[in-house]
């Protein structure tokens, strides 16, 4: 079920590996996208993603009504040509921007749209990709993706079950098991109520695969609760600041957020822990706390303990309570004054 990106270990039992998407909050510089990689080192991220593609690789240059974007955050760049036009990673920045994640000590990995892109991936030395929410019903992708023996982590916005089912099938075809899914809400930003956040433990036990989120919500709350059901990956898009508008800025996290969200999933995780029966290290001044058995009137040797002499109360330096029943009846072995915490060697046989 696990698998490695790396050196780090990705599934149940390991922290979330946390990706900042860098989409098009580069704005068109490459300078910017540099500081983008260093700025997500710095916020905490384990890994900088691109996206690979050209407006020609992810759709045609047509006009008509089915190419038109019609409504949403971005019906102001007319029709998906535009928008991929403007958007797009330019591939000949492909090569700096890993060197640059190199230099940070960042993981670098993308997202092909296309088989082109998978090629070029390839010849850059890419070590694992991203399968994108709309792209995981392109069956023929996924595949050679898969085929190149590389990690995939794949987002399932929109999905139908059986819709993954195909995907996930179409992997392990490939002999590849190195697979982890994604929930995802496709919407920007997506809205927290319609989340969904238990589907995703869902798809770990029916698919026997880490798992984790694709977050394009506000703020962290929800990477921190998908994270404490489990999430082996957080997705978010990130930028330095929304001050610098793009095609993504909007529904980004800035640094400060990101690097907020990073620390809470992180405390998040230590406060899941592991399974743990008894006092924590924390705990152990605390138990005195608990209730114990009090001499509650002085008592002289032979006499019996009753519940007028002897009381259940806090603090805990005396007998545990279980032993309450056991010694009314019984006969003190010394004399014991008000306030003493009983113990064992206080008391003898039950008198007759």
């Amino acid at each position: 079920m696990n698998f490695k990106i790396g050196n780090r270990e990705i599934g149940p039992g390991n922290p979330a590996y946390i990706i900042a998407e860098m989409s098009a909050n580069h704005g068109g510089s490459l300078e910017h996208a540099k500081e983008i990689i260093h700025a997500a080192k710095e916020a905490g991220a384990d890994c900088i993603k691109i996206q690979t593609y050209t407006a020609d690789t992810i759709t045609l240059n047509c006009n008509n009504e089915y190419f038109r974007i019609k409504n949403g955050p971005w019906q102001q760049e007319n029709t998906m040509y535009q928008l991929y036009t403007k958007a797009n990673t330019p591939w000949e920045w492909h090569a700096e921007l890993r060197d640059e994640a190199k230099k940070a000590g960042i993981d670098f990995f993308s997202t092909p749209f296309d088989l082109t892109a998978v090629d070029f991936l390839e010849e850059l030395g890419v070590e694992f990709y991203k399968i994108a929410s709309p792209e995981m019903v392109d069956i023929p992708l996924i595949k050679y993706v898969a085929s190149k023996g590389k990690p995939i982590i794949m987002s399932t916005g929109m999905a139908t079950i059986g819709e993954i089912e195909l995907a996930v099938k179409a992997v392990r075809e490939q002999g590849n098991n190195s697979l982890a899914l994604l929930r995802c809400a496709v919407s920007y930003p997506a809205v927290t109520d319609e989340m969904n956040l238990r589907t995703m433990r869902n798809m770990a036990e029916t698919f026997d695969l880490p798992v984790g989120l694709s977050d394009h919500s506000e703020g962290s709350i929800g990477a921190v609760t998908a994270v404490s059901l489990g999430a082996s990956v957080i997705e978010k898009h990130f930028c330095i600041s929304r001050k610098n508008e793009t095609a993504d800025s909007f529904f980004s996290m800035d640094r400060e957020e990101f690097a907020r969200m990073v620390r809470e999933v992180r405390q998040a995780e230590k406060a899941i822990g592991g399974v743990v029966y008894g006092p924590t290290k924390q705990e152990e001044g605390n138990l005195i706390a608990r209730k114990s058995i009090f001499c509650s009137a002085d008592i002289k040797k032979g006499e019996r303990f009753t519940p007028e002499n002897v009381r259940v109360v806090r603090p805990g330096y005396g007998l545990e309570p279980k032993y309450y029943e056991r010694l009314l009846g019984s006969v003190a072995l010394r004399d014991i004054a008000f306030g003493t915490p009983i113990a064992f060697g206080m008391f003898g046989e039950k008198a007759e």
